[in-house]
């Protein structure tokens, strides 16, 4: 369908744009399924997902004893003794997804000289790159709602409990974040893939930023935080809300931190605020569980700063590739 409706497109240069798109987006659709890279990153996706239901369904009881409330969500939240939770695992391996669909994406072609091949097609320059990430991120959203209903079945099953419209909501707009999150270090590994001569270099480059972002980037904020707001001179609850508010913020530049808290918000209904809530706002308060429409308000900009660090990454990337000069090296 998608072919027919191309070929009967009015104008004969956005026909001709169109069908390039379309052929690069069904190799690179091909090349990555056949690849031993995508069976390994499954395998690897798999043997994570199970370890999570298994660590999940040891402690569901003990959890469902303490809140007999959705249940269902609590098989992707739950940690084992020494096994993080199905939303740990993602938020950690997930970056790793996106970077084994791109890191050699152009620069692979550079140096095997396929890269010339391609652009002598009749096909736009542009087409190149738009098709490699279109195919990646075709492989992530299928794959990220895959694990999703495996775990959802699994879950099913254990527990006997069908879920219910909230729950399903729910779980469906976790999807879609984990969507976008690995989409965002796809975009990336294609950047570092435009820039660097070597697949190696780009793929160094990768795991050193998703090391950063995941493991040491808030101890530095911590620091940088602790430098501009010292503990010791600390005298008013100002510079205390000063201090936390400029140290929420600063965590939130990175991109694992940003997925972190909006998934928590999601998949946890009794989570009512992301930012600093004081004794005084929680006077008359009524406890309770937040519906899904009040938990989106919470996380649409979370939302919003991932897919606009996806689209200004790719487009850097993209106008880095444009201006580039292809020649065999």
């Amino acid at each position: 369908m998608a072919q027919t409706a191309i070929k009967e497109c009015a104008d004969p240069e956005l026909a001709a744009r169109a069908n390039g798109l379309w052929a690069l987006y069904q190799k690179e659709m091909a090349d990555h399924i056949h690849s031993r890279r995508f069976l390994i990153v499954m395998a690897l996706i798999a043997l994570t997902s199970c370890a999570s239901i298994y660590g999940a369904t040891s402690q569901l009881a003990d959890a469902v004893a303490a809140d007999s409330d959705f249940i269902f969500l609590k098989l992707f939240t739950l940690s084992g003794s020494s096994i993080p939770s199905f939303a740990s695992f993602i938020a950690l391996l997930g970056p790793f997804v996106g970077l084994s669909l791109g890191f050699d994406a152009i620069n692979s072609e550079r140096s095997e000289g396929t890269l010339n091949r391609l652009v002598a097609q009749p096909i736009y320059r542009d087409s190149i790159i738009n098709g490699k990430f279109l195919a990646g991120a075709t492989i992530i959203v299928t794959m990220v709602f895959a694990m999703g209903c495996l775990v959802g079945a699994v879950g099913l099953l254990v527990t006997g409990i069908l879920p219910d419209g909230e729950e399903i909501g729910r779980l469906f707009v976790f999807l879609v974040f984990t969507s976008v999150y690995i989409c965002f270090w796809l975009a990336l590994s294609i950047l570092f893939s435009v820039v660097c001569r070597h697949s190696a270099t780009s793929a160094m480059l990768g795991i050193g930023c998703w090391i950063f972002f995941a493991l040491f980037m808030s101890m530095i904020v911590t620091i940088l935080v602790g430098v501009l707001y010292p503990v010791q001179q600390m005298s008013t609850m100002g510079d205390l809300l000063n201090y936390y508010d400029l140290q929420l913020n600063l965590n939130r530049l990175s991109p694992y931190y940003l997925y972190s808290e909006a998934v928590s918000t999601i998949m946890d209904p009794t989570v009512r605020s992301t930012n600093i809530i004081l004794p005084q706002q929680l006077s008359g308060a009524v406890s309770g569980y937040l519906s899904l429409g009040q938990s989106l308000l919470l996380v649409w900009p979370h939302m919003t700063g991932l897919l606009a660090l996806v689209a200004v990454v790719f487009a850097i990337s993209y106008i880095c590739f444009m201006r580039s000069e292809i020649r065999s090296r």
